[in-house]
């Protein structure tokens, strides 16, 4: 390691100011740091507030405490490595460990899901946890894959820090560029060279430290902002078995985010002009303030050295659901995160949720006295379908309509103290183009069927989809390469609406739902206020696995109960309709009088607020009066003097009415 002048004088300052020893001897000879030089253990316990992250190694990879030493909290003032231009702490280490990824191998539902589908099929057990580890758990599973230990298993993750360090720092910065994109089903190939792949590719690259100090050598890698190198995990590929537990020859894509991307304008490929979207682009959100992305070296902080732009390591979906239940446990699950960590998390998960996935659009099409004919269009603002990934999660559409005093003449789609959509079918909600009533419901997810046709949640019994009715991303296409492991199901030919633009054409990604509200004879204002909720655990789904005790079930079942699984807002929208579907003023209820005039004062009676203009033209067409801004009922003018014949134009909503009157 080269010892300048800068790195001896931040080393300097650091032993000045906190009493410290910084040992560059010890660290040469390749004894890994405990955690930053500056602070110890017990220290950065009081900065943080969670458990220690892992600094152990074994042999290919090592502990994100390793890689926390320079990449996360730097609170020395003199530089404040990893910090944006605006001095806010964006470092990746603290970003990261509150999010699904950081805590992927301590998530309580995935370990109860693993303990069910063993539970159904205990012969299966030494491959659906290998399986299952290699994702969720992967440090630990391919160390033992790599080094020829064959399956990997829960009760050796349980034991192994670096296996529960989850999606940690080398999952990705580890993966070798050759087989991205190509491979699924957890089959990720790693770079055992000891080089650690990054995002810039720059003559100034500072390798020393990382070198020396934790044995790797960083380099540049153009896949680490590829979206394929998510394409591993987020595409998955289960057998079939009976219920016996017996292999039919059947798979089932349990999820294909990466492949719905590609079948996606988010695809460079298919937007070429557009430029794309990949994975990292909005879960990895860039600034691009100039960062100094190590600490404990002074000399960083100028311009050969600053990096841009930066991808911030949030990692946010929309599962504020799990979010929140981590939180509250973290105690019990041993997290690193403490609550501030998962507050800024879920903040930032929330504000995904609300403000890039969706588009809402509510309109009257039309309106009788009988009916009212509302629409609800939804837009797919995501780069995948959504609900997407784990088949439990969904979204739902409620729709809400009042009359003008505030009792409710419809709702559709609203949840319940069980956190359940009411109206509900006992087994499963189809997909609507039109709905009429209360009891239906409109439902985007995917529900899995068995061997026999029959709903199952238990993914190894997975042979087909009942119904996939998510969202698809806009550009979504059936004529897609992709298209079988990204298929749409339960919608039936005769929605023309799903996916379709007003020409007919494929990849709009939006669905638009028909209500046809009946009004038995109400012609008066109407609010109407549609949402969309989503639930990335719902009641139903939990039935299966709550029929099964292990002790990892009855575990996140408390956990389960205690948090709630009500639904998250997504979007919402409330409008007013003031039209009638009414033939004339009369059937209105507004009243112009006396006609003829012979008084001259003219007076119209019934105004509310369906009204939205009143204006009286004489017979030439020029306006001679028009009702001011009020809420009063009734309004009267004085007409011009001598005799003449007016016109009184009444608005109301989008219909129009004319009542003529004579003046005497």
């Amino acid at each position: 390691m080269r010892m300048n002048a800068p790195l001896l004088s931040k080393s300097l300052i650091i032993a000045g100011v906190l009493g410290t020893v910084v040992l560059f001897v010890g660290w040469s000879q390749g004894q890994l740091p405990k955690a930053k030089a500056y602070h110890s253990a017990a220290e950065l316990r009081g900065l943080r507030g969670g458990f220690d992250l892992p600094i152990e190694g074994n042999t290919f990879f090592k502990g994100s405490g390793t890689c926390d030493g320079c990449h996360g909290l730097d609170d020395i003032p003199s530089v404040l490595a990893n910090h944006n231009a605006a001095g806010e702490d964006v470092n990746p280490v603290d970003s990261w460990r509150s999010t699904m990824m950081g805590n992927s191998a301590k998530d309580p539902f995935w370990r109860a899901k693993v303990s069910h589908e063993v539970a159904v099929n205990p012969a299966h057990q030494s491959a659906l946890e290998d399986k299952c580890t290699s994702c969720h758990a992967p440090l630990g599973r391919f160390d033992k894959t790599l080094t020829g230990g064959g399956h990997y298993s829960i009760g050796e993750m349980v034991q192994d820090p670096l296996a529960l360090d989850g999606v940690s720092c080398l999952s990705c910065h580890m993966q070798s560029a050759e087989s991205i994109g190509l491979l699924f089903s957890g089959e990720l190939r790693f770079d055992t060279n000891d080089v650690v792949y990054g995002p810039y590719d720059d003559e100034n690259l500072f390798v020393e430290p990382m070198e020396s100090f934790v044995g790797y050598l960083p380099q540049y890698g153009a896949h680490i902002h590829d979206a394929g190198l998510c394409a591993g995990c987020h595409t998955l590929v289960t057998e079939t078995a009976d219920l016996d537990g017996n292999f039919t020859g059947d798979h089932f894509v349990e999820q294909a985010t990466y492949h719905e991307w590609l079948n996606s304008v988010f695809n460079p490929e298919q937007d070429p002009e557009g430029g794309g979207v990949t994975c990292q682009g909005c879960h990895m959100p860039r600034i691009n303030d100039p960062m100094v992305i190590s600490a404990l070296y002074d000399f960083l902080d100028s311009e050969p050295y600053y990096r841009s732009p930066y991808g911030q390591h949030h990692f946010v979906g929309g599962n504020t659901f799990m979010l929140s239940l981590l939180k509250n446990n973290r105690q019990d699950l041993l997290l690193t995160a403490n609550g501030v960590h998962f507050d800024s998390t879920i903040a930032r998960t929330t504000r995904q949720l609300q403000n890039q996935t969706l588009l809402l659009a509510t309109e009257v099409e039309d309106r009788t006295a009988d009916t009212a004919y509302i629409a609800v269009q939804l837009t797919n603002l995501a780069g995948h379908k959504f609900p997407s990934g784990y088949p439990a999660r969904r979204a739902f559409v409620e729709l809400v309509v009042e009359n003008a005093v505030g009792d409710t003449l419809f709702r559709s789609g609203g949840w319940d103290d069980t956190y359940e959509v009411m109206g509900h079918d006992e087994s499963w909600e189809p997909h609507y183009d039109v709905i009429r009533s209360a009891d239906q419901a409109q439902i985007y997810e995917m529900v899995m069927a068995d061997v026999n046709g029959n709903k199952t949640t238990v993914l190894e019994r997975a042979k087909e989809p009942l119904k996939d009715n998510r969202l698809v991303p806009l550009g979504f296409s059936t004529s897609h390469m992709t298209y079988d492991t990204t298929l749409v199901a339960g919608v039936p030919p005769s929605d023309i609406d799903f996916n379709r633009y007003a020409n007919g054409t494929e990849g709009s990604g939006t669905d638009r739902i028909h209500y046809h509200v009946a009004m038995a004879g109400y012609t008066g204002v109407i609010t109407i206020r549609s949402r969309v909720w989503y639930q990335s655990a719902p009641p139903r789904w939990m039935e299966e696995m709550f029929d099964v005790v292990t002790p990892e079930i009855s575990s996140f079942r408390t956990m389960y109960e205690a948090e709630g699984a009500a639904p998250v807002l997504v979007k919402e929208q409330q409008i007013i309709d003031l039209s009638t579907g009414v033939d004339d003023l009369r059937e209105l209820g507004i009243r112009v009088f006396p006609n003829p005039v012979n008084d001259g004062v003219l007076r119209i009676d019934g105004l509310d607020a369906r009204i939205t203009a009143v204006q009286v033209y004489d017979v030439r067409g020029a306006l001679i009066a028009q009702r001011p801004p009020t809420t009063a009922a009734t309004w009267q003018l004085r007409l011009p003097r001598g005799s003449g014949t007016y016109m009184v134009v009444i608005q109301a909503g989008t219909q129009r009415f004319v009542e003529r009157v004579v003046a005497f």
